[in-house]
């Protein structure tokens, strides 16, 4: 391989991320026990947040307001502002999560800086993502910083052009194959999937991949060494 950056997914791929909103989801199925049984209410959630992400994008400020909106829809608007207010909390307590590295995160980027350019290319909330990233303390590791609305390859593309490299020179890490990977290998670079145990269905495919430039590693430090050969 010619590799001259590495990018890295963040969210669930550098750190905790989907177990939290899953929390949340909980508590928001719990909150509205009153209306619906809570399968139903999550797979209600759920269709909101997917009509949603054209106008809202990803991130915890969407998923907020998609959870105000399935409340009002599925209580026919005769949920009470206690509540609204209660599922605004909720949000606001994501924005607030801690950043929790998963395994083997900091070794790699401490082994790897100096060998190759290093960058985050996640996708969500400008302003989350920048927190998060400064609280993780990782932010000296990477040359640049990605915050894309969406990961399409057109992104992957723009991107690719920004860092003046081919696409075979670009490699990409992360856990989801539909946002991470895919895209990266339908334009002709290089990807790495790294799986993380909770993963939203919105990410999930129904079929494996079978690509030359992809491979599947179970932890991210596993990728050392044909990267450091």
């Amino acid at each position: 391989m010619s590799i001259k950056v590495i990018a890295f997914d963040a969210d669930d791929t550098l750190w905790v991320n989907e177990p939290y909103f899953r929390e949340t989801e909980d508590k928001f199925c719990a909150l509205l026990e009153d209306f619906l049984p809570a399968h139903t209410i999550a797979k209600e959630l759920y269709k909101t947040e997917t009509q949603n992400i054209p106008v809202y994008g990803y991130g915890v400020k969407g998923f907020m307001l998609s959870m105000v909106e399935t409340a009002l829809r599925i209580s026919e608007h005769t949920v009470s502002p206690k509540v609204i207010e209660k599922i605004i909390e909720y949000g606001k307590e994501l924005l607030e999560k801690p950043i929790e590295l998963l395994d083997g995160v900091e070794e790699v980027l401490q082994q790897l800086k100096g060998h190759y350019r290093l960058v985050v290319a996640t996708k969500g909330d400008l302003l989350d993502q920048e927190r998060k990233l400064k609280k993780s303390g990782l932010e000296h590791y990477f040359h640049h910083i990605e915050i894309m609305s969406d990961k399409q390859e057109a992104d992957y593309q723009k991107l690719i052009r920004h860092l003046d490299i081919q696409p075979d020179e670009f490699l990409m890490i992360g856990n989801s194959l539909k946002s991470d990977c895919m895209p990266v290998l339908a334009i002709g670079g290089h990807a790495v999937h790294v799986p993380y145990h909770t993963t939203w269905v919105h990410e999930q495919i129904d079929h494996t991949l079978d690509h030359p430039n992809f491979r599947e590693v179970e932890l991210i430090k596993d990728i050392l060494p044909s990267l450091l050969s």
